[in-house]
């Protein structure tokens, strides 16, 4: 696997956020066009029958991957306040938010503190403390 970076950190499944999202997106353009153009009540009841399943399926689309994020951020904010308990002998400060915590991950286990520290005192957004990072430390687990 190619090693990451701040510029290639980024993940896109392909099946999952473009065919599959295009997929659910194409059978509910069709079955609204299908709705509009039918004359039959029996078809307009079927094409109504597909939007709502289209609408769900955008639900399950959305929510899977919501609730995967919501469980590994989770973790990673357990490992992570570890990890620096492990450096530092202390929890993380109780002002560092999730997103901070989630950028920490890549920071080697030398910037690792200082940078927390700097995080909540100069109140740094994720983007700010990923560009900050000197040695990238690369998480290759995340989905």
């Amino acid at each position: 696997m190619k090693e990451q970076n701040y510029k290639n950190h980024t993940r896109l499944v392909a099946g999952y956020h473009g065919v599959t999202a295009l997929l659910i997106l194409g059978f509910l353009v069709g079955s609204i066009i299908t709705f509009v153009h039918a004359h039959d009540d029996v078809v307009k009841h079927a094409a109504m029958i597909m939007i709502i399943g289209a609408v769900a399926m955008i639900g399950l689309f959305w929510y899977a991957r919501v609730f995967a994020l919501k469980a590994e951020d989770r973790a990673i904010r357990a490992e992570e306040n570890f990890r620096h308990f492990i450096l530092t002998g202390k929890p993380f400060d109780k002002q560092i938010r999730l997103g901070q915590i989630i950028a920490l991950r890549f920071a080697s286990d030398e910037e690792f503190p200082a940078l927390a520290k700097k995080a909540v005192e100069e109140k740094l957004t994720s983007k700010q403390i990923k560009q900050a990072i000197q040695n990238w430390r690369g998480d290759y687990h995340r989905v």
